[in-house]
């Protein structure tokens, strides 16, 4: 059953989501090279407790840190540890939550190390942002979540090849319904499956967090012994990117986003809903 959110619902969850924004904007500053993957996690966990938070990633299912930190060829659910040293060059995906009041916000980013990256992995980053918006565009009443779905995939296939063949959207991660627990009914493929039928209608209420996984090369993973991280097949690189998205009477509203989504879904022709913080 997908969980259907009162306004006042939807307001906590707000106050969740700039929560996980300022996570991200403080892992954007700390993410130089030299820091250590240890580093993002300690950070994230100082905003937490400024902000009167707790962290939904902190013991789920045995999860041991706070954030997730994805290096490279990591496509989600890295373990942050003080042996993983970020280097020039290198980039991060940094997914990460907060909880209000027993309600969640969760998005994630990837961030770039240093400098001197090869255009193809801004291109990847790039693809995968965008993609996630065009998802997050096709959040309105009337759509069915294949809708959501078909946006992000048809994103990713409009865009030129980059120069190592394609771009990989990744089969077994995708976004999902979130709110009063961070993962909830319904599941959201980043790609369309006909066996999986049209999906629920978006109504008012409906919130979503939309994930897309993207590498340069492959689709497939695998994950290592430690049960968590999650690598591509073959070694290339990836980026995820995420926010976390609630339907409202007078539309969208991205609750991880600091202005709510106003800039880049005016892109679209798309006016937010009032922010009920502000």
């Amino acid at each position: 059953m997908v969980e259907i959110k009162t306004p006042e619902q939807i307001a906590k969850m707000r106050e969740a989501g700039l929560v996980v924004a300022r996570i991200h904007e403080a892992c954007r500053a700390a993410a130089v090279p030299g820091a250590t993957t240890k580093d993002l996690d300690d950070v994230a966990r100082k905003v937490l407790a400024e902000n009167g938070a707790t962290s939904n990633f902190l013991g789920y299912g045995g999860f041991p840190a706070t954030i997730c930190t994805s290096v490279n060829d990591v496509v989600v659910h890295g373990i942050p540890d003080e042996g993983t040293v970020l280097a020039d060059g290198d980039i991060i995906s940094v997914d990460a939550g907060a909880i209000i009041d027993g309600w969640h916000g969760d998005a994630a980013v990837t961030l770039f190390v240093g400098s001197g990256h090869a255009p193809e992995l801004h291109e990847l980053s790039r693809v995968t942002e965008e993609s996630m918006w065009a998802g997050i565009a096709a959040v309105k009443q009337g759509n069915r979540l294949v809708d959501v779905s078909k946006a992000i995939e048809g994103y990713i296939k409009r865009q030129p090849r980059p120069a190592t063949g394609k771009f990989g959207i990744i089969e077994d991660y995708g976004g999902h319904g979130i709110g009063s627990e961070m993962h909830m009914d319904p599941h959201l493929l980043n790609y369309v499956d006909r066996r999986r039928g049209r999906g629920p209608r978006l109504v008012p209420g409906f919130c979503l967090a939309i994930e897309p996984m993207v590498s340069l090369g492959t689709r497939r993973t695998h994950v290592l012994e430690d049960d968590w991280t999650v690598k591509t097949n073959d070694g290339t690189w990836s980026s995820h990117w995420e926010h976390t998205v609630a339907l409202t009477e007078e539309g969208p509203l991205v609750l991880t986003a600091f202005d709510g989504g106003k800039a880049k879904l005016a892109e679209f022709g798309i006016a937010t809903a009032p922010d009920p913080t502000a």
